[in-house]
């Protein structure tokens, strides 16, 4: 693969790394798809791992031989960008990705029939657009067992660039999609639909029969005003997470990783 050195973040093709934002990325012409941005070696590795394809890398000279060296020898016929310390720090906030990026292609969109085909445990990301909570969200769904992850088009990108580096590359380990109206597509397809929500007919989530559901959707709402009353109302269970201490309730991401542990698929 060439690799090439640069002494300005704006020379031809390393403008994916410095100055093209989310938007421009997923509409890069370069690729039918679009691209996204993934940072450090593990979490490249873990890309390159799913199957992921590399357009470019931009790391430090003394990666080439030292942590980026597997990487780049998988690359392929990717290009690879390389400068000083000095001027790679330039790169905001290129200090925390132990000095290795990747540009990749995005995977063709997936249908929800293929995605949840096998799946016994699933969650619906309803609105949520905050990059921490999707990683976050994505790595305990990952750790936790959940099979399949369906965001609502509301949602923030899960390969929106910090989103990525806050799952570890969670989102490449979880087979995942959009879907609309995911209460009435869900229960076509046999699952049951469980909405995280603090409601006067709300369930414990240790309830017997919802932890006993063979399919389960779990709906997680957005940071603020949670889900919306239709979805709510459309749900076949409404489940709420017991507080002490007159706390009213837990960060969505909080509250992702204890249902996920609670209602996971058992035996």
């Amino acid at each position: 693969m060439p690799i090439i050195e640069i002494t300005t973040l704006t020379h031809p093709g390393a403008e994916i790394f410095s100055s093209l934002t989310e938007a421009q990325l997923r509409r890069s012409i370069d690729s039918e798809q679009g691209i996204f941005i993934a940072e450090s070696p593990k979490v490249i590795r873990v890309a390159l791992d799913a199957g992921y394809r590399p357009i470019a890398l931009l790391c430090e000279q003394k990666h080439i031989t030292g942590d980026a060296a597997d990487i780049i020898a998988r690359a392929g016929d990717a290009v690879v960008y390389t400068g000083s310390r000095e001027l790679l720090a330039s790169l905001t906030g290129y200090t925390l990705t132990r000095g290795v990026l990747c540009a990749m292609h995005r995977p063709a969109p997936r249908l929800v029939e293929d995605v949840c085909r096998d799946a016994r445990r699933i969650v619906v990301i309803d609105g949520v657009v905050d990059t921490t909570n999707i990683g976050a969200i994505f790595r305990s769904a990952a750790a936790l067992g959940i099979d399949a992850v369906l965001l609502t088009r509301t949602s923030c990108d899960p390969l929106n660039r910090r989103a990525v580096r806050v799952s570890m590359g969670s989102v490449f380990l979880v087979p995942w999609t959009w879907i609309d109206e995911p209460v009435e597509v869900l229960r076509s397809m046999g699952f049951r639909t469980a909405a995280m929500a603090l409601t006067d007919n709300s369930v414990p989530i240790d309830d017997e029969l919802l932890c006993a559901e063979p399919r389960l959707a779990i709906i997680m709402g957005t940071e603020g005003d949670g889900l919306a009353p239709s979805v709510i109302s459309g749900a076949d269970y409404v489940v709420r997470i017991p507080m002490h201490h007159s706390v009213d309730s837990l960060n969505v991401a909080a509250a992702a990783a204890v249902a996920f542990w609670q209602l996971r698929a058992k035996g």
